[in-house]
């Protein structure tokens, strides 16, 4: 069943409990699941430039690299899923950071972009992902969706596999 769901969308998510991200016991697995989406959103960085106003330097600014900012992943129409039906893992995470539970976990991410077939062209990672947002499905008896609408994962730093 799980794989024929990451089969029918094209980008998929596994999200790994991050290192040192303190102990809380079993009640967090190591891998909290895997999901197949249909858009992927947030893969790109963006470079701060600082400007500078130097003495005798009149015909223009120094500019200086600053710090690198990465926009909130966010991934629409799917699910996470489990052997046995939908994983409910994800919605145990938010609602634990909803109670004030600290050290609140974090994950690491691998998000897989798939080709028509079964290969996958491209591979990004992310770190240290924090959940910002989850929007669920507007429940309709004639559709049947369960999908998650909206994701947003805030996250430390990105990569793309080679």
């Amino acid at each position: 069943m799980a794989e024929d769901f990451v089969r029918t969308f094209r980008f998929r998510i596994t999200l790994t409990r991050s290192a040192g991200t303190g102990d809380q016991g079993n009640r967090y697995q190591d891998q909290l699941g895997n999901g197949g989406f249909q858009e992927c959103g947030g893969l790109e960085l963006e470079q701060d430039v600082q400007e500078y106003l130097e003495g005798g330097h009149n015909n223009g600014v120094v500019r200086r690299l600053g710090r690198v900012k990465y926009p909130h992943i966010i991934l629409k129409r799917g699910m996470f899923f489990a052997s046995d039906g939908l994983n409910r893992q994800l919605w145990i995470w938010l609602q634990d950071m909803v109670r004030g539970i600290r050290p609140v976990v974090r994950y690491d991410g691998d998000i897989v972009v798939y080709h028509v077939g079964e290969s996958a062209v491209a591979h990004w990672d992310f770190v240290r992902g924090l959940p910002l947002r989850i929007k669920g499905p507007e429940l309709n008896a004639k559709t049947g969706e369960i999908a998650i609408e909206e994701l947003h994962i805030a996250h430390e730093g990105l990569t793309l596999r080679a």
